[in-house]
């Protein structure tokens, strides 16, 4: 496997310019952190970290599983930690390093002296401690409050959480791997794996990238690690409440997999940590594996919006073409981890169709699970709605809350890469970056109003005039790009997804990039069983939807769209900002009054349909919404 040239440049290295990102990142720097904090505190995951004595009653009683989610709530205070850091990276913030000062007090508090650390088995059950990977999360806490710990030391260089977690990973590696006296363990739930990468980047320090490959390269192994562990602590393996290890994508060794099955989230954090390990290990083995399971997701088993999952039962994946809209679960932690993924595909071959779908996870999927205001989050992410799907302020697991906002706070680190020769561009919004290139600084500055225009200037400026090749992304919605230099035209020949640009760049030179941006009706396959007869509607990276605040008279699903029905962009006067889409359409009444059943057709009355981007929905008051549109063809 060729080793590709291109890295992402940090988000501490890219500015966001553009109002679209500078909008969303102010709202999570200056509400979404914050009221996360406070909801931590309120819901007692804080006061847990304090190890009080006696232990008091849990909070979320155990389920019919015998499970309850504060096994867990180390991973939230990770992942907090880690938000609120990227937050810091942008500005400096003295009240939250405080607030994640104390965290790390009661962290090294509780850490027991062999160097382990979770705080309910330490406040709870010590005893227990490693008798339950299958289920009881306590890597999957580790690997996010590694990130945590990494994220604070990148923002502030402070090292006193990292060496807490550096000391627990030396007794994690002591206790797992195929050495004598060890435990040939991984995680129930996958995470540990692409942390353990990101220290190794960190540190250098080999050890932790080898500890990485081994959960990744154990997982699935006979005899089965997680069938053993059950007779060990003397519960029965048959009865294991997901029936099958397909649940954990366990049922098989990773480099045989070629379907995508189980827990969508914990999916896309082991396939993350496969590409991972694929570039570092320069793995053909992996990377083969990861093509395969990227085609059965993007082909057969991934919503128009990005998301992931049809089903709440195992919040994961079912069969092919089963999309449901409805009761889609589409959980939003899972189109965040489908946009880490992707992006780790898009560096093994820099191909512009992983870029695809990192734009359209992050404006759909993942975007919608946040609220305008910055404190209001959905779990799942249904396509339809009957007004029964309130966004909540809080949840009894509330992994989705502080994965939206990491995700957002360290977006820019999405929008190129460099390499010695050059810069790839993979999203617009907006951005300020200056890499060095040829040994060169080169300041990178793009200036538009994407996503609701294609209109797209790049302005570079480098210190002394370098050649090297621009990468510039055309998305797969594009049907057309136009590009000038300088205001004369080139003639653009897109290749895997990116026009290349190479020439002896100077200060002053300006590249104009013109993506057509029309409204397009798009149809599913028609095994997709819930869309025959339907239609969505897209215009550039964005899905829309129809919402019943924007289409009063009754529930939208009434609506239906001529297939000829011109479509009309307009600019919404809320929302700062936003487009919306318009069409004649007609709505349907019974032709009978009442009458549940009749035997003359539905009545049609002229309507105009109005749609707004899918990320939006559910601001207002409650309503009904739908992606998918009855098309008529008459």
């Amino acid at each position: 496997m060729t080793r590709q040239p291109y890295a992402p440049l940090p988000f501490t290295e890219v500015a966001m310019t553009g109002p679209f990102w500078r909008e969303r990142l102010e709202t999570v720097l200056t509400r979404t952190i914050p009221s996360q904090h406070a909801k931590l505190k309120e819901a007692g995951i804080l006061d847990s970290l304090k190890l009080p004595k006696p232990v008091p009653p849990l909070s979320i009683p155990r389920n019919k599983h015998n499970f309850t989610t504060q096994i867990f709530w180390d991973s939230d205070v990770g992942k907090w930690i880690e938000a609120a850091s990227y937050a810091l990276s942008h500005r400096r913030d003295a009240d939250i390093e405080a607030k994640i000062d104390a965290i790390v007090d009661d962290l090294a508090r509780a850490q027991s002296p062999d160097g382990y650390l979770n705080c309910w088995y330490n406040g709870r059950e010590p005893e227990r401690r490693w008798t339950n990977l299958r289920d009881n999360h306590e890597l999957y806490n580790a690997g996010h409050l590694l990130e945590g710990a990494i994220a604070y030391f990148r923002a502030t260089g402070r090292r006193r959480f990292l060496d807490l977690m550096e000391r627990y990973l030396d007794h994690i590696a002591a206790t797992f791997g195929r050495g004598h006296g060890q435990k040939r363990g991984y995680p129930g739930h996958q995470e540990i794996e692409l942390a353990l990468v990101k220290l190794y980047r960190l540190t250098g320090d080999r050890r932790r990238l080898d500890l990485a490959a081994y959960f990744i390269d154990e997982r699935g192994r006979q005899p089965h690690y997680f069938t053993q562990e059950a007779v060990a602590r003397g519960d029965d393996p048959a009865a294991f409440w997901a029936g099958t290890y397909e649940y954990n994508q366990s049922h098989m060794p990773v480099r045989e997999q070629t379907k995508m099955v189980g827990h969508a989230v914990r999916a896309m954090y082991m396939a993350s940590a496969m590409a991972d390990l694929a570039l570092e290990l320069d793995d053909a083995g992996l990377k083969r594996a990861c093509e395969a399971l990227w085609r059965d997701v993007t082909t057969a088993q991934m919503y128009v919006t990005a998301g992931l999952g049809p089903k709440e039962s195992n919040e994961g994946f079912t069969e092919p073409y089963d999309l449901p809209n409805e009761t889609a679960y589409a959980e939003t932690c899972a189109s965040v981890a489908l946009v880490f993924w992707a992006q780790r595909m898009l560096h093994l071959d820099l191909d512009g169709a992983y870029a695809d779908t990192i734009e359209r996870a992050l404006y759909n999927g993942a975007l919608s699970g946040l609220s305008r205001e910055g404190t209001h989050y959905f779990y799942a992410n249904p396509l339809e709605s009957r007004g029964q799907h309130p966004r909540w302020a809080w949840h009894v697991c509330p992994c989705c809350t502080m994965n939206v906002s990491r995700l957002v706070a360290s977006v820019g680190g999405y929008f190129l890469s460099r390499s010695d020769d050059g810069v790839a561009i993979h999203l617009y919004g907006g951005f300020s970056a200056s890499p060095t290139i040829q040994g060169k600084r080169v300041t990178i500055e793009e200036t538009s109003d994407y996503p609701w225009s294609g209109d797209i200037r790049i302005a570079v400026d480098p210190e002394t005039p370098t050649t090297f090749e621009l990468k510039l992304r055309v998305p797969g919605w594009a049907k057309s790009a136009i590009a000038t230099i300088n205001g004369r035209p080139i003639a653009l020949a897109p290749a895997r997804g990116y026009a290349t640009i190479a020439r002896e760049w100077r200060a002053g030179d300006v590249v104009a990039l013109d993506l057509p941006m029309p409204a397009e009706r798009l149809y599913a396959h028609p095994d997709v069983r819930t869309d025959v007869g339907r239609v969505a509607l897209r215009r550039g990276p964005l899905i829309y939807c129809v919402e019943e605040a924007d289409n009063p008279g009754g529930p939208v699903q009434r609506l239906t769209l001529p297939r000829e029905a011109p479509i009309t962009v307009e600019r919404a006067s809320g929302f700062a900002g936003a487009t919306t889409l318009k069409a004649p359409a007609k709505a349907l009444a019974s032709a009978d009054g009442d009458a549940l059943y009749s035997t003359r057709p539905p009545a049609a009355r002229d309507a105009t349909l109005t749609a707004l981007p899918y990320f939006l929905w559910a601001n207002r008051q409650p309503g009904s919404m739908e992606v998918w549109i009855a098309e008529s063809v008459a």
